[in-house]
């Protein structure tokens, strides 16, 4: 019981993190800690696989921005305040390409949850005070976790 509190707290700080600029409840599958999201939806085997597989995935699309992100910032005149304003402007719309991926990510994660997983997502993110993404999980079978 206790270990699940800490689960969730964790989980709940982790989305905090990543979507605090959206107010997207994120769970972050992109990111570096997977284990605590193998942990708090207790994820079957199929859905680790699953995940481990869009991660790399997720990975290969978003080199592309970050790639381009390094050169605006290696690249771009940073003299005047038009000019940081320019990059500016510039770097979030990479971030935004950055942050659609990998709510895009998220939400193909959340479509192959359980109704009991998605409802403790939706709990976590009611806890967090983040905006859930709508998603209709797939129906519960007794090879997912209960």
């Amino acid at each position: 019981m206790i270990k699940n509190a800490i689960l969730f707290s964790l989980f709940a700080l982790y989305s905090f993190e990543i979507s605090a600029q959206s107010g997207d409840c994120m769970l972050g599958i992109g990111g570096n800690d997977t284990e605590t999201i193998i942990q708090v939806f207790q994820l079957s085997e199929e859905q680790i696989g699953k995940m481990e597989e869009w991660r790399a995935e997720l990975a290969l699309a978003n080199k592309i921005y970050q790639d381009e992100i390094r050169q605006l910032f290696d690249t771009h005149p940073q003299s005047t305040d038009e000019e940081l304003q320019a990059l500016a402007n510039k770097y979030r719309v990479l971030k935004d390409k950055v942050l659609d991926n990998a709510r895009e990510y998220d939400i193909r994660m959340l479509k192959i949850f359980n109704p009991r997983q998605y409802d403790r997502y939706l709990e976590l993110c009611a806890s967090a005070q983040r905006v859930p993404y709508k998603v209709v999980p797939r129906p519960f079978t007794n090879k997912g976790p209960e």
